[in-house]
């Protein structure tokens, strides 16, 4: 994992975090394509190489036999084992639309005025190489502590279940997220509830339109009065928000339209997902909704005794994205903390030049470091 030949000065770990977040960024691991399970292995080779005797790597597939988790966790086993500080990462990145828009190549990891440019760089292959390189530190101190890293986490933490199968019986006292918060501890965000809603009609030639029922218009009438959902306020978390997203209906001008499908993006602050599939299934002109994406809200107290000894700044505002936390949270004991915090801008998430500060990217796996050093699992809300 480090080469002093590589990158220049700086700390043994420091190098180290550079020189992988170089090697993961020129990997197009856009989600659903082979780079992405190319990324995966890369971070499984990492870290057997790097922890030896004192990690145990497992891998996750999906049905059709293509990698979508690794997960390293302490070899020694105990017989009372210490409930881990797990670091939660993605390996995917969304699409390059347009790379001529980019100034530098956006899969070359450039580096310019202390700042790597490529896509993945903030989100989230920054905070994933900080938290790699120090918990392989940790391990071979023999700390309690785990990482996770999943596939598809920017369609839908798709990923995430491997994830909690990998970690079944591996008892998690905290998790860390290293995702974009500028090295902000961030508390939580919503949920996501996607919804699939259709409307019916019925068929008629385009010259004859009183003769059909027009399925677009229906959905029209609908889309008029998503005011009226029921959204709910947090304190901590905001409003709930609702986002038509997609709407495909109709073949050709001449044929009234019998079918008509909207995706609806929810933003919700429970994990009450009936309450919204209700309203949408109570308006007469819908005549199905399937539910294509179900996320928990993510939310944990800035009281909690081991958020207040992270030693970071801790963010008053919750992360607007979700993370894999939302998958996660179903699988753990009821007030496992768990907050997202990492070296990422988030100003440049998803954005044409997307970078990050490697100042920022070290100041990280410092943290990491210093947060895993005083991991002892006890003192934490969701301990058994």
């Amino acid at each position: 994992m480090t080469d002093p030949g590589r990158g220049g000065g700086g700390s043994t770990g420091e190098v180290a975090t550079r020189d992988l977040l170089v090697d993961l960024v020129r990997i197009d691991s856009t989600s659903g394509t082979p780079g992405e399970a190319d990324a995966l292995l890369l971070v499984a080779e990492v870290l057997r190489r790097e922890c030896g005797e004192t990690g145990a790597v497992s891998i996750g597939y999906t049905p059709d036999g293509a990698p979508d988790a690794v997960v390293v966790v302490p070899s020694a086993r105990r017989e009372t084992p210490t409930p881990l500080l797990l670091f939660s990462a993605h390996i995917d990145v969304v699409p390059v639309e347009d790379p001529s828009a980019w100034s530098h190549d956006p899969f070359g990891a450039h580096i310019d005025s202390g700042r790597l440019y490529g896509r993945g760089s903030s989100d989230m292959k920054s905070g994933l190489a900080a938290a790699l390189v120090a918990v392989v530190e940790l391990l071979r101190e023999g700390r309690p502590v785990a990482l996770a890293v999943s596939t598809g986490e920017e369609v839908g933490c798709r990923g995430a279940a491997s994830v909690a199968e990998l970690l079944r019986e591996h008892p998690i006292g905290a998790v860390i997220v290293p995702e974009s918060t500028a090295n902000e501890v961030v508390l939580g965000h919503r949920g996501a509830l996607w919804l699939r809603v259709t409307t019916s009609g019925r068929a008629a030639h385009g010259s004859t339109p009183g003769l059909g029922v027009n399925a677009i218009e229906k959905a029209a009438a609908v889309i008029g009065r998503v005011s009226e959902l029921p959204l709910l306020w947090n304190p901590q978390l905001g409003w709930e928000s609702v986002n038509v997203g997609t709407i495909a209906g109709g073949s050709v001008p001449n044929i009234v339209p019998d079918r008509c499908v909207l995706d609806i993006d929810h933003r919700v602050i429970d994990d009450d997902g009936a309450r919204l599939t209700d309203w949408w299934m109570s308006q007469p002109e819908v005549s199905a909704v399937d539910t294509v994406l179900d996320l928990a809200p993510v939310w944990t107290s800035a009281d909690d005794p081991w958020v207040r000894g992270l030693g970071a700044l801790v963010s008053s505002r919750p992360a607007s994205y979700f993370t894999d936390a939302s998958v996660l949270v179903r699988s753990l004991p009821a007030g496992t903390p768990v907050v997202v915090w990492g070296p990422g801008d988030p100003a440049v998430v998803h954005t044409v030049d997307e970078s990050v500060d490697l100042r920022a990217v070290e100041d990280a796996r410092l943290h990491y470091l210093s947060v895993g050093r005083a991991w002892t699992g006890a003192d934490v809300a969701g301990e058994a």
